[in-house]
């Protein structure tokens, strides 16, 4: 039975002669409609362009053509119906700087959207734009990318564009733009290293970008910017096109290409790779988005009442489990990856989508370049879709290649993030510490008692800190009231060491280095700037916890017993020794991957008032990292003063 066939009232989803009767909501809509070609869309030539628009339960679909970006008329087209629900024409001549849109007739109205698979688009993302791609190349636009053997040797750094630039100390020109990031040489107080050259500097292998997609937000808009405007752009609106806020011109459809691609170039030059932020799991608004008002009811998922399935919270979600939404999600990455040379794709609310269409991704990434990574937020949602479909961590062992981001590591390390004042392992929590086992072993099933969701290291992404929630800082002013700062910084010195030596994926926040706070806000998707920009200022006067992390990085970098490729090898090579309340020890034994040490022993400590251990008899151990705490040897005991972490080797 259909899903119209259950709502209480009837809904009118198009033409029923168009489509013989069978309902959006029906099994064999599907079967019947499902299109395979791959020229959806609009494919442009100097001597004329094609255009293919799936909308089956369409009676009537126009082409508009406008000559600019606010025309009030256009020119109408009529489109020919061809087959599986697919409409068609082809305009001959040079349509190089157009926009265009479609309208097709839905149940005796005229419905006007952008087109889905539009790669360019005008102001605000109203109308779609045609141009030459290859125009939007810069100058230097190589296929080169920076080395990557495994995921595990990637070392993520989240950040938002505009949070990098827009301080008034960051030494960077073109603030809150594409163009900021790519600018090198920039030097804030002090004559410390901003921008590029500070991402660089700390040796990460990945920059993930919060969305830069063209977004729907209304306190963003394209033709206000000299107005106060923030948001993290977590309300998609054109999927194929960039955000038009973070151009120097946001009236010129190329330009914003062009200087995202520029960015993405300075970033591969500097040995940099760029993951790319994506939200396929809802759009802006179910009701107003180009899907809907081109096939009503079918892109979006529906309750037996009717009512819009909202496992996002936002009102919607996509039904990426039908044929042509997943098809539109995987081809929507591809467009990315191949155009736009991007590096990764982080799946925002992953959890929402099916496993089959998360699979083909990584399928078809890896007939691209197996490189590129796949990482997700695989938290376990209500949505309308059978839960054994849904891509989320409970599924992890149906989806090789995909990390998952460790929620159950970050609140054992800091302490639930919904309790604000809950103390986590670093900050005295009591029985976190079996939890950091589990995520130090990658989230592997390490032995009995200490296992969770990933079948191999590289589905772990390890975190204490994202764009979401408090930043760690603010997380340790509340949960440890009455303390003072500098127990604090050990503290959160502790917890980057813990994500940076553990097995997985790690991930630092932009900021995380220097001890970022939000000034206690929680979510600052919408705050002002001042919430969220990069303080440069608190970055000089923490220089020395910037030092700390670079050091961390390499250390990673500088010991392959850190990046153990396979659960095989961890479970080989990894030992948990005896440690007291409040500390984790762990050796990494025997590794044969051209470690420059034989054995290295690892000591978490977050007792404050210190640790002494007995060192396995392995051979004569010697200190090759702590932080400011001091770390004695003697007698085979290791003797640990204050919180930090300590690492020792056998050569």
């Amino acid at each position: 039975m259909s899903v119209q066939k259950e709502m209480k009232e009837p809904i009118h989803y198009g033409d029923p002669a168009a489509t013989g009767g069978i309902s959006v909501f029906d099994r064999e809509f599907d079967e019947l409609f499902g299109y395979d070609g791959d020229d959806l869309g609009l494919s442009y030539s100097s001597a004329g362009s094609d255009i293919c628009l799936w909308a089956p339960t369409a009676g009537e679909a126009v082409l508009i053509l406008y000559d600019s970006w606010q025309e009030a008329e256009g020119q109408r087209l009529p489109m020919a119906r061809d087959v599986r629900g697919t409409w068609r024409i082809s305009v001959p001549g040079d349509l190089d700087g157009k926009f265009y849109t479609y309208a097709v007739l839905i149940g005796g109205q005229w419905h006007e959207a952008v087109d889905p698979y539009a790669r360019a688009v005008g102001v605000n993302g109203d109308r779609g734009a045609i141009l030459d791609l290859r125009k939007t190349d810069p100058v230097r636009w190589t296929e080169d990318k920076p080395p990557l053997e495994d995921p595990v040797d990637a070392v993520i750094y989240e950040l938002h564009l505009r949070d990098l630039s827009v301080h008034p100390a960051s030494g960077i020109k073109h603030k809150g733009q594409y163009l900021g990031l790519a600018e090198a040489g920039t030097r804030g107080p002090e004559g410390i290293a901003t921008g590029l050259d500070h991402i660089a500097g700390l040796g990460v292998t990945h920059v993930q970008l919060l969305p830069i997609y063209d977004y729907a937000t209304e306190s963003v808009d394209e033709t206000r910017l000299a107005e106060p405007h923030y948001n993290w752009g977590y309300d998609p609106k054109n999927y194929n096109a960039p955000e038009g806020s973070y151009a120097t011109d946001p009236y010129l459809p190329g330009l914003r290409i062009r200087e995202l691609k520029t960015m993405i170039q300075a970033l591969h030059d500097r040995g940099l790779r760029v993951i790319m932020d994506v939200v396929y799991n809802h759009v802006y608004d179910g009701f107003r988005v180009n899907f809907t008002k081109l096939v009503p009811g079918y892109y979006l998922r529906y309750k037996k009442d009717g009512q819009l399935s909202n496992g996002s919270g936002c009102g919607n979600d996509t039904a990426s489990e039908r044929k042509m939404m997943s098809r539109f999600i995987v081809e929507s990455v591809l467009y990315w990856a191949r155009e736009y040379h991007i590096d990764g794709f982080r799946f925002d609310l992953m959890g929402l989508h099916d496993i089959g269409t998360m699979n083909e991704i990584r399928r078809r990434l890896d007939e691209l370049d197996p490189s590129i990574l796949t990482i997700g937020e695989g938290w376990v949602m209500e949505t309308e879709l059978a839960e054994e479909l849904r891509a989320n961590q409970s599924q992890a062992n149906q989806m090789p290649g995909i990390g998952h981001f460790n929620d159950g590591f970050r609140d054992a390390v800091k302490g639930n993030i919904f309790l604000h004042d809950q103390k986590g392992f670093i900050s005295g929590g009591i029985g976190f510490e079996r939890n950091v086992k589990v995520g130090i072993a990658g989230g592997i099933y390490y032995a009995p008692g200490l296992g969770q969701y990933a079948q191999e290291p590289q589905q772990s992404v390890n975190f204490v800190e994202c764009h979401d929630n408090h930043t760690l800082w603010d997380k340790l002013l509340l949960s440890t009231a009455g303390g003072e700062d500098g127990q604090r910084r050990a503290m959160h010195h502790l917890a980057s060491a813990i994500v940076l030596t553990s097995q997985g994926i790690p991930f630092i926040h932009a900021g995380q280095e220097f001890l970022r706070t939000k000034g206690l806000v929680e979510n600052s998707y919408k705050s002002p700037v001042e919430v969220n920009w990069l303080d440069w200022e608190r970055c000089a006067e923490h220089g020395e916890s910037v030092d700390y992390m670079k050091r961390l990085i390499a250390l990673r970098a500088a010991h392959p017993a850190f990046r153990l490729r396979t659960a095989d090898e961890i479970r080989d090579h990894l030992v948990f020794e005896e440690a007291p309340a409040h500390s984790v020890a762990f050796t990494l034994r025997d590794h044969a991957g051209g470690d420059p040490a034989q054995h290295l022993y690892v000591l978490y400590n977050a007792n404050p008032d210190g640790a002494a251990l007995k060192l396995p008899e392995l051979g004569e151990w010697s200190v090759v990292f702590s932080g400011a705490h001091i770390a004695r040897l003697d007698n085979g005991t290791l003797t640990a003063d204050g919180i930090g972490m300590i690492v020792l080797a056998v050569n």
